[in-house]
């Protein structure tokens, strides 16, 4: 199994290291206020996960996970992840990362926003457009009927393949939409953001989707709120 790096413990980084743990990766977190604050979270993971520096978790990591809010995106070191697969699973509100110009104007996709400022790193949009209350209890088996399809976007076919097989190790298929440039049909605001996994469009009521569930939804995209 891989060692997983996140950096970031909100509630998709938190739930993140949960499933990478209990499919037997090892995890190292790390957050802005330091690894003592995570603590807690670490004794609930056990031996496989260890709290560490934002540096650290990046180096450390076969695969990293970048899910911090997006505005604090051009504050991370680049340095550490050149070269490695980098998972983004950010998203874009003004209200709380401040006004980015280039997501404003539409000029770039909040994921080639992050692989601008990880240009030596190999980044694959995952796990922005599901609630982390139904990502924590969506996942089955492989092969299980009931089980659901998350949404990749990539430019690297290498880095999309690393990240299916982590997601497939969590729990869940794949349904690749495309290019980061494609990675707008699932950012906020869409059909296939988050509630499309909910029952009722809200954290916590859970809803399977599968591919032939989620193509409508991302064909029904609209451009103007990307």
């Amino acid at each position: 199994m891989s060692t997983i790096g996140i950096i970031g413990s909100g509630n998709i980084g938190s739930t993140l290291a949960r499933l990478a743990v209990d499919a037997g990766h090892d995890v190292v977190i790390a957050n802005s206020r330091g690894p003592q604050s995570l603590t807690g979270l670490v004794d609930e993971l056990g031996p496989k996960a260890r709290a560490a520096s934002v540096t650290e978790a990046a180096e450390a990591g076969d695969l990293v996970v970048v899910t911090i809010p997006t505005g604090r995106v051009p504050d991370l070191p680049t340095e550490p992840l050149v070269g490695k697969v980098v998972i983004d699973t950010c998203n874009y509100y003004p209200e709380r990362d401040g006004d980015i110009a280039v997501l404003d104007s539409h000029e770039l996709t909040t994921s080639e926003f992050v692989q601008r400022h990880f240009a030596g790193a190999r980044v694959v949009k995952a796990f922005n457009n599901i609630f982390a209350q139904d990502l924590a209890v969506l996942n089955r088996p492989a092969g299980a009927p009931d089980r659901t399809t998350l949404v990749i976007a990539g430019d690297d076919e290498g880095a999309e393949r690393v990240v299916a097989e982590f997601i497939d190790s969590i729990g869940y298929d794949v349904l690749d939409i495309g290019s980061l440039a494609d990675s707008w049909r699932v950012q906020r605001d869409q059909p296939a953001y988050a509630g499309a996994y909910s029952e009722t469009g809200a954290p916590g009521a859970p809803r399977r989707m599968t591919p032939q569930d989620l193509q409508p939804l991302i064909e029904q995209a609209d451009r103007s709120i990307r």
